[in-house]
């Protein structure tokens, strides 16, 4: 399947990965449409500035569409034919799912319905879709493997992300659609959400505010540049899933199937401290955080850790920029953007 030939949709395309990935596959000759539904989970300005910049591109068509809109997706999947699906859209943030949990069934569930439905009733030749990290829950085996099972997630964002594998694999099962299913972990970089930690922790010390730092700094991330996260999506989107001839329902592979189904792991392979982290912004900001140090927050897990063996296997890709130059290249943006020195 020749890349530059796809007709694809990117859903979540505002958001910070969908993005980033509509931008690289525009630059290697894709035809991409891209919807959001452009909500204020965070500031929308950063999503319609993020949009500015591909929106002039000749390849490139976006629309203002939910994925929970059941009767908006069906036409959409009608009067389009697309080759790929890239699903991104997403109600994230573990934390937020304490304070409103039906936002992620709506979006996270219902809004993947509509996907599954629209992929089953266009042809489309494969689904592409967003898991997390997440789905460890419990788990404490590290690396994180995709052949470990996951039945103990601990905030209902990854219960939905879970939800999702189980509901891609029966669509693939039912229907012969091929899907790939991508755990990412903790994706930082330009253009990042404003939620995540090291966006935060770089706005207050910035600021000269109190970084709040949970389980008393005891944390450990599988920090994942950004541009390492959509090089390992475009490999993926250009190998097709096929069934495992070595799938057996006695001796169950949870990362694969009999049917065109698969799951990997995109993360750095490299856990970080969590205060080592804090310090490398320190450093690319040249300024002391003021830490507030607090118990560990309920849905989330002391540390992550992706085995990528998977990954490098059947694409060949491995993440390899480092911490410090990421984060450098994200405080320079953050610079940038925000007009602060």
């Amino acid at each position: 399947m020749e890349l530059s030939s796809n007709n694809i949709l990117i859903t979540g395309a505002a958001g910070f990965i969908g993005f980033h990935l509509c931008r690289k596959l525009l630059e290697v000759g894709a035809v991409v449409t891209g919807i959001d539904n452009m909500n204020d989970y965070y500031d929308v300005g950063l999503k319609k500035a993020r949009l500015a910049l591909i929106g002039d591109e000749e390849n490139f068509s976006f629309k203002k569409l939910s994925i929970e809109d059941r009767e908006g997706m069906e036409l959409l999947f009608k009067t389009e034919k697309f080759d790929c699906v890239v699903n991104l859209a997403a109600q994230a943030g573990v934390r937020y799912s304490l304070i409103n949990p039906y936002a992620y069934i709506d979006s996270n569930i219902n809004g993947f319905m509509n996907i599954l439905e629209g992929c089953r009733h266009s042809g489309v030749k494969h689904l592409v879709f967003a898991s997390s990290s997440s789905v460890y829950g419990l788990n404490t085996a590290m690396p994180f493997s995709v052949h470990h099972n996951v039945d103990h997630p601990v905030s209902l964002y990854a219960a939905t992300k879970k939800s999702n594998e189980l509901m891609a694999h029966t669509y693939s099962y039912l229907y012969r659609i091929p899907v790939t299913g991508l755990r990412f972990f903790t994706v930082y970089g330009p253009w990042g959400r404003p939620d995540m930690a090291y966006f935060m922790f770089t706005k207050a010390i910035m600021e000269g505010m109190p970084i709040d730092v949970f389980n008393y700094g005891k944390m450990q991330r599988d920090f994942t540049y950004i541009d390492d996260i959509v090089g390992g999506v475009v490999k993926v989107i250009g190998r097709v899933p096929e069934p495992d001839p070595e799938w057996s329902g006695d001796r169950p592979d949870t990362a694969s199937s009999c049917v065109p189904y698969r799951l990997y792991n995109i993360g750095n392979n490299n856990p970080v401290d969590l205060m080592e982290f804090i310090g490398t912004i320190e450093d690319a900001l040249g300024k002391k955080a003021k830490k507030n140090m607090l118990p560990i927050q309920p849905g989330d897990v002391p540390a992550t850790c992706a085995d990528i063996d998977d990954l490098v296997r059947d694409t060949g890709f491995r993440p390899a920029t480092r911490l410090r130059e990421g984060i450098k290249k994200f405080v320079d943006w953050y610079r940038e953007y925000y007009g602060v020195m």
